[in-house]
């Protein structure tokens, strides 16, 4: 029993270990209330799901550009959002750039909710941490606060981000 602990408990804290680096990572999230969204009526389940898999998206975001690889973006992005953010890409590839973002904060509103509840428009004052950098070269840090509009759509198993974009 006793070689059996010895064994098991470093895996566990390091486990936990990861857990609770893992959670500090974890940008802040507010959401607000969503009383009037539109003609339909949001669900909990709904409401949860969507922020669930916006942010989710970000995190695919995030990956993609860090890495210039577009096929990050399958999962969460679809359309006009998904073939922008691909092109963004495509010229960070070109000039040898790449673009790393630490997501810091989410103020997520959820604007209208169609009546067919095939999309749900939100506006996200997202704050995180930007950084360049050419040829694997750190060429700037900014702290950024942002407000970005975004379309969500359902498909099979989750919502994906349809439109995405900087709102001024």
């Amino acid at each position: 029993m006793a070689i059996r602990r010895r064994r098991i408990l470093p895996v566990v804290y390091t486990i936990l270990a990861t857990l609770a680096l893992s959670a500090l990572d974890q940008p802040t999230v507010r959401v607000a209330p969503t009383d009037a969204v539109g003609p339909r009526t949001l669900e909990t389940q709904t409401k949860d799901a969507i922020v669930r898999d916006y942010l989710a998206a970000w995190q695919a975001l995030s990956g993609a550009l860090a890495e210039n690889n577009a096929s990050l973006l399958d999962a969460n992005f679809v359309g006009d959002a998904r073939q922008r953010l691909r092109d963004t890409i495509r010229d960070q590839q070109k000039l040898d750039l790449r673009v790393e973002y630490n997501d810091r904060k989410h103020d997520i509103s959820v604007v209208f909710y169609s009546p067919d509840g095939l999309s749900i428009q939100l506006v996200d004052k997202a704050e995180y941490d930007l950084e360049l950098f050419d040829h694997d070269k750190l060429q700037a840090t900014k702290h950024m606060q942002t407000p970005y509009l975004a379309v969500l759509t359902p498909t099979e198993v989750r919502w994906k981000v349809r439109i995405f974009q900087a709102a001024q």
